[in-house]
């Protein structure tokens, strides 16, 4: 019985994860089961542009075709656990279960532009960024590249919305789940799917130097957003241990490297932590550190987290330093807090879940 049971688990893990399949790869995998290639067309739509949740739904697709696929395939769907609406600004959370029980979450928000995403990369964070709720417990794993276009997905169908935007900036380190990653925009922005465009698209990072050069090779027309959070070396180490590992000029390096090779402005995150990086003396020195590069400033007041310190600044604190930042030619904004009253900020929901099953 042990070994059987043992063989069983060996096919389940040998199955493909077909969702993960780019167009062409569909198309050859489709060819090696001895189906039609226009079948793969038809398939690849109804999991990429129709959104189906099972291969039953699939209803063009021969009844044949659809059993051998559920005999060698897993369908990744996401399950959503919860649903939080804010009632200040239509920002709708969403707290998604993995096969493996593992839960992630992502933010629809909504715009005058467009309705705009931000997925998660990872279950929990290996980066430890003092601020963030993301980091507290680690990581647990990286998503596959089916289940970081299922959020979008998920979220497209349950809000009957068209998705035009879309950040990974949630749970995780998106370069440090890069490969994933480059399989996830590549088909995001494939035609044959929803072609959500690569110029609406944007990666965060806290600045894994050698991924940040990688990226700039892949010939992609992505934003990339490095989270700077600091005007120099020891103060960025004291909140982002990543800082630990590369200075910040090698950082910065890189984003100009960056620049260069894809033409592609610059934003740097900044997060405004009261009495701690939000002083005169901060927007003097972080105006040096940036000078000269193509980028734009995105200021966020922290948003509190219980499990942490950091408070954020006045409100007349943040204006202060946005007007010496631009006073200097620097283009700068301050993030539209959305999402407050639903445990808005990166990992709230899902800490706060997983605190409550405990």
């Amino acid at each position: 019985m042990e070994n059987e049971e043992r063989a069983a688990g060996d096919t389940t893990e040998k199955r493909t994860d077909i969702k993960a399949l780019d167009y062409n790869r569909l198309q050859e995998y489709i060819s090696g089961l001895g189906v039609k290639a226009f079948r793969g067309k038809q398939l690849y739509q109804w999991m990429h542009e129709k959104l189906a949740e099972d291969f039953d739904q699939m209803t063009n697709l021969p009844e044949s075709f659809r059993k051998k696929l559920k005999d060698t395939c897993t369908l990744t769907v996401l399950r959503p656990v919860d649903i939080r609406t804010s009632t200040l600004d239509g920002t709708q959370k969403y707290l998604f279960e993995l096969e493996d029980g593992n839960v992630i979450e992502s933010v629809l928000m909504k715009y005058r532009h467009g309705n705009s995403v931000c997925i998660s990369s990872q279950v929990g964070c290996r980066m430890g960024c003092r601020f963030c709720a993301s980091t507290i417990g680690g990581l647990t794993r990286n998503l596959l590249p089916s289940e970081m276009l299922e959020q979008v997905y998920r979220i497209q169908k349950l809000s009957g919305e068209r998705v035009s935007n879309l950040v990974v900036m949630g749970t995780g380190e998106p370069l440090d789940n890069y490969d994933a990653l480059l399989q996830f925009i590549r088909m995001l922005s494939d035609e044959h799917g929803l072609n959500i465009s690569q110029r609406n698209i944007t990666v965060s990072t806290c600045g894994i130097v050698p991924n940040i050069r990688r990226l700039a090779e892949e010939d992609l027309q992505i934003t990339l957003a490095l989270s700077l959070h600091a005007s120099n070396q020891e103060k960025r180490k004291k909140l982002m241990p990543i800082a630990n590992k590369y200075e910040l000029g090698e950082v910065l390096d890189a984003c100009r490297y960056y620049f260069e090779k894809t033409g592609r402005r610059l934003t740097f995150e900044y997060s405004l932590v009261g009495g701690v990086n939000d002083t005169n003396e901060d927007a003097a020195e972080l105006k040096h550190l940036i000078n000269g590069i193509n980028c734009h400033v995105n200021l966020i007041p922290v948003n509190p987290v219980k499990e942490r310190d950091y408070v954020q600044p006045d409100r007349s604190v943040v204006m202060a330093f946005k007007n010496k930042l631009e006073k200097s030619g620097i283009n700068v904004t301050i993030r539209r807090e959305m999402g407050r009253d639903i445990n808005g900020a990166c990992g709230q929901l899902r800490r706060s879940y997983i605190l409550e099953k405990e």
